[in-house]
């Protein structure tokens, strides 16, 4: 089994890991990545999708998961209104740590 995180040694691994496990836990981002698993999204299927998600919010953090390199936003057909969202290959990493959330959870729900 792995060692738990020490935040003694190395100083950087810890604050990498607590500024990635914050950005994760922020509202909405983690449903995000988890609905954009499944493949490319339009903003549109992406509500639907994630039900109590304002329009705002989602745009928010679609913009922030594309800022870090999570998400790529592509334009469709020469049009800047028609747009669809994908993982990048940084963001399909997390599908691991996604799945072992979910499993989690439902071995919690379980007990």
């Amino acid at each position: 089994m792995d060692q738990p995180l020490n935040c003694e040694t190395p100083p950087h691994i810890c604050s990498n890991f607590h500024d990635t496990i914050e950005f994760i836990g922020k509202r909405w981002t983690g449903v995000i990545i988890y609905t954009l698993m499944s493949g490319p999204k339009r903003f549109h299927e992406i509500v639907e999708s994630i039900p109590g998600i304002s329009d705002r919010l989602l745009t928010e953090r679609l913009n922030e998961l594309v800022k870090e390199g999570i998400v790529t936003k592509k334009h469709l057909d020469s049009s800047t209104k028609k747009v669809e969202y994908e993982l990048t290959p940084s963001g399909m990493a997390l599908k691991e740590v996604m799945i072992s959330i979910k499993n989690w959870i439902e071995k919690r729900n379980i007990l």
